[in-house]
C-alpha cells in the first residue's frame, strides 16, 4: 500500500502521529477492500484551494471538506481487484483525495472530537469514494458510513474521542 501524503504550505498538521494515522487509515481502507497494492494520493489544503477545485471540477462554488478524484471506473476497479497484484508490478493507482484542513478543524470542534479523528474520517471517506462507494441513496450512505466507522473504530477513533 502506498499513500502519498502532501501538505500545502500553511496546511501542515504539525504532528507526525497524525500523519501516520492518516496514512494508516487509508491503508486500512485499501486492505479491507482487498487492494493492498493500491496507491492513493492524499493532499491537505486550505478552504481557498478546495473551493477552487470544487468549482473547477464539480461546478459547486465554495469550500467543502473532502474531494475525491478516482482514476478508475467501477468496472475497471472490479477487474483489477479480481486480478490481484502481480509480482513486481507497479501499484494500482486509484486516484486523489483532497482534504480541507481548515474545514476538518472546524468540523472536529462542532462534532466534539479530535481534529485527528476528523482528518482520518475524511481520509477514509475520500478513499471509499475512490473504491466506488457513494452516498446518493440512504442504503448506500449507511453502507459507506458503516465501513468508515468500522475502520475508525479499528484505529481507536470513536466519535467522541478527544486528543
Amino acid at each position: 500500500m502506498t499513500v502519498l501524503l502532501s501538505e500545502l504550505p500553511g496546511c501542515e498538521v504539525g504532528d507526525d502521529r497524525v500523519r501516520e494515522l492518516l496514512v494508516g487509515a487509508v491503508d486500512m481502507a485499501l486492505e479491507r477492500a482487498g487492494l493492498p497494492w493500491a496507491e492513493v494520493s492524499l493532499t491537505l489544503v486550505d478552504d481557498a484551494e478546495i473551493a477552487r477545485l470544487n468549482g473547477e471540477y464539480r461546478g459547486v462554488h465554495g469550500p467543502t471538506d473532502v474531494l475525491s478524484f478516482p482514476l478508475l471506473e467501477a468496472d475497471e476497479l472490479a477487474v483489477q481487484a479480481a486480478r490481484g497484484a502481480s509480482p513486481g508490478a507497479p501499484p494500482l493507482l486509484l486516484g486523489d483525495v483532497v482534504i480541507s484542513v481548515e474545514r476538518a478543524f472546524r468540523q472536529a470542534e462542532e462534532y466534539g472530537h479530535s481534529a485527528a479523528r476528523e482528518l482520518a474520517f475524511l481520509a477514509v471517506h475520500g478513499t471509499l469514494h475512490l473504491l466506488g462507494y457513494d452516498h446518493e441513496r440512504p442504503e448506500d450512505e449507511a453502507r459507506m458510513m458503516g465501513e468508515t466507522e468500522a475502520i475508525l473504530a479499528a484505529l481507536g477513533l470513536t466519535r467522541r474521542q478527544h486528543g
